[in-house]
């Protein structure tokens, strides 16, 4: 799967998809994080879904 997204950005469109995927890894890191009840980590990885969500939005 990383080999999908480590390809050279052909245009928006694969840019959309980097930042979609990253999103759905940042939701997947959350859930580890909560389990851990990093709270600090949970709070960042938050931060960093919430901005992949709106680099995704305005692409």
């Amino acid at each position: 799967m990383v080999g999908k997204f480590a390809k050279k950005d052909n245009g928006r469109s694969n840019s959309r998809d980097n930042i979609a995927f990253v999103k759905q890894m940042l939701a997947e890191l959350r859930q580890v994080a909560e389990k851990e009840q990093a709270d600090m980590l949970c709070y960042l990885i938050e931060m960093a879904y919430v901005e992949a969500g709106d680099l995704h939005a305005r692409m």
